[in-house]
């Protein structure tokens, strides 16, 4: 049983798209945020440090990705994601400074909307 889930989950990796991967990414990053909001006073600094670590390697690859020449976004769209980026690092660096679970919100709702974005069919007609 094990095997045929395994396959399962490694084809479902190599069918879906880039878009809805770094949503899957961004939803995930955002999860763990959220843990540190709802459970701050029963998680350890570690605990905490993980999701927060993880978040910035994610924009970290974002921001890196938007700043290669070969990158086919659009300049206004790739300047949004680096002013993002960096407001995501000094957010995060404010929070590490002095952790109120509050400060977490903008973090958690920017990568869940970016994440909503991802998710949406860009070929959809509009209403």
């Amino acid at each position: 049983m094990y095997n045929a889930h395994q396959a399962y989950a490694n084809a479902a990796k190599t069918t879906e798209s880039p878009r809805g991967r770094e949503g899957q990414l961004l939803i995930k990053a955002a999860n763990k945020l959220s843990n540190i909001r709802d459970n701050f006073d029963k998680l350890s600094r570690e605990e905490m440090n993980e999701a927060l670590t993880y978040n910035r390697k994610l924009w970290t690859i974002f921001s890196t990705s938007v700043s290669s020449a070969e990158n086919p976004l659009p300049l206004p769209i790739k300047n949004n994601i680096a002013s993002l980026a960096v407001f995501i690092f000094k957010h995060q660096l404010s929070f590490m400074a002095k952790p109120e679970p509050t400060k977490l919100e903008s973090l958690i709702n920017i990568n869940r909307d970016i994440a909503s974005g991802l998710f949406a069919n860009p070929n959809a007609p509009q209403s």
